[in-house]
């Protein structure tokens, strides 16, 4: 008898590896799994724009990978899924 996952547990994996599925995305979860960072803070360690940043932060986020905590107009970020720092 054969042990199929669930189409669900295969949807939720793909969208997570669909928010790791990019360099500046890997880069930011390899940093953030040494601590929690400012966003600001992780556009100089990508070397890509705020914008760009952000970007990459929302599809981080959505997909349960990372969480953040605003700060008045900071916002602070963790990995919500250290699993993916391995």
């Amino acid at each position: 008898m054969s042990h199929r996952a669930p189409i669900r547990l295969l949807r939720r994996r793909a969208v997570v590896f669909r928010a790791l599925g990019h360099p500046d995305r890997r880069r930011i979860v390899a940093d953030l799994a040494a601590g929690g960072h400012w966003v600001r803070d992780l556009v100089g360690s990508v070397g890509s724009g705020r914008s760009t940043v952000s970007l990459h932060h929302t599809v981080r986020r959505q997909a349960g990978v990372v969480a953040d905590e605003k700060r008045g107009l900071r916002v602070s970020c963790r990995l919500a899924l250290p699993c993916v720092a391995a």
